[in-house]
Formats: structure tokens, sequence, C-alpha cells
């Protein structure tokens, strides 16, 4: 008897261990640390009492987070360069809807992985007000500058520059810009503070 309650015991405490270890991926994580700021390098891991330990623990414009897409190879880094309220169209007859308007954000995608980058970055790429909303990003060239081409072919080691837009209401302060790889669907995400 006493045999059978050790047995059973010592199973419930595997099992108890076993679900208190968990997945080790619990689906979309935001990296909030950035791999680079304007003021130098960030690295996570530095030791205590380094610059870099004293690094932002949130991105904001012009810091660089690395990313992981989902396949074996896919690795970016992305960096928030530069954010343009209210941009104007660059063609003729196009604006934003009644009660919007349009922000163009600015980002650097740098290949670090092994494999080629074919993306459409736009897909990948969400702002969020203070009041939690997100948006998505709009097809429509701006004055801002050069939009990302679609598909974004960009080889190991190369890097492309572009903007991407969104329509938001007009009053509506911006308060963090997103970023995943492999059009939004890669478990890691950036995200920068736009305020």
């Amino acid at each position: 008897m006493r045999r059978t309650a050790a047995l059973i015991t010592g199973t419930a405490l595997l099992a108890l261990a076993v679900s208190a270890c968990g997945p080790t991926s619990s689906g979309s994580t935001v990296s909030t640390k950035p791999k680079q700021t304007a003021a130098g390098t960030s690295t996570p891991g530095s030791p205590a009492g380094s610059p870099a330990a004293k690094s932002p623990t949130v991105a904001k414009v012009g810091d660089t987070i690395a990313l992981k897409g989902m396949s074996n190879g896919a690795s970016a880094d992305i960096t928030v360069v530069k954010v343009v309220d209210n941009a104007q169209s660059a063609t003729d007859g196009s604006t934003p809807a009644d009660g919007k308007r349009w922000i163009a954000i600015q980002f650097r995608i740098k290949n670090t992985g092994s494999a080629a980058y074919s993306d459409a970055p736009s897909n990948g790429a969400t702002v969020r007000d203070d009041q939690g909303q997100s948006y998505d990003a709009v097809v429509d060239d701006t004055t801002a500058g050069q939009s990302f081409p679609v598909p974004l072919n960009i080889a190991p080691g190369d890097s492309a520059l572009g903007f991407i837009t969104f329509e938001v209401p007009t009053g509506a302060k911006l308060t963090k810009a997103q970023f995943a790889l492999d059009s939004g669907f890669a478990d890691q995400s950036g995200q920068w503070q736009l305020g």
C-alpha cells in the first residue's frame, strides 16, 4: 500500500513539474528591447554597470530590433527611421477618407539571415493609438517618400528602405508601431514607441 501511494505521489509530482514548465513558446511575443539605439548599441545580457545595460527597455524611432521569421535562416534587423504625420498623396485624386489622415512610417529592413527575404512588408506592420485601437497599412503612395515594392526581395546582408502608410482617424494619437516578418505571421514582433 505504501509503495502504491509513493508511486502515485511521485507520478503526481512529475505531472505537476511538467505542467509548470509549460511550452517554451506561447504564441506571439513582442520584442521591446532595441538592438541598437541612436546613442549606441544595446545588447541584451550586457554586464551591469556598462553603458549598454542602461539602454531603454522600449524601442523608439531610430532604434533597431532584431526579429526572426518562421523558417530557418529567416531573420532581419528592423528600424523605424522616420514618422511623417498627415502625409499627402503622391498621386492626383487620392486622399484619405473623410475624418481620416495618413501617417507614413519609414522602415529600414536589413536581411541578417541566411535565406533571401521576400515579403510584402506592409502586411506585417500595424500602428496603435492611445485607446488601444490597431490600424493596418493601406496601399497609398505619399510625398513622404518611396513605398516598399511588393514583393520586396532582399538578399542576405542587404537592406531596403521604404515607407508604409496607415490611414487613421484625424484625432487619433498614435503611440506604437509594430512589425513582424512573414507578413505578420512570425511569432516574434518588434514594437516602437511613437510618442
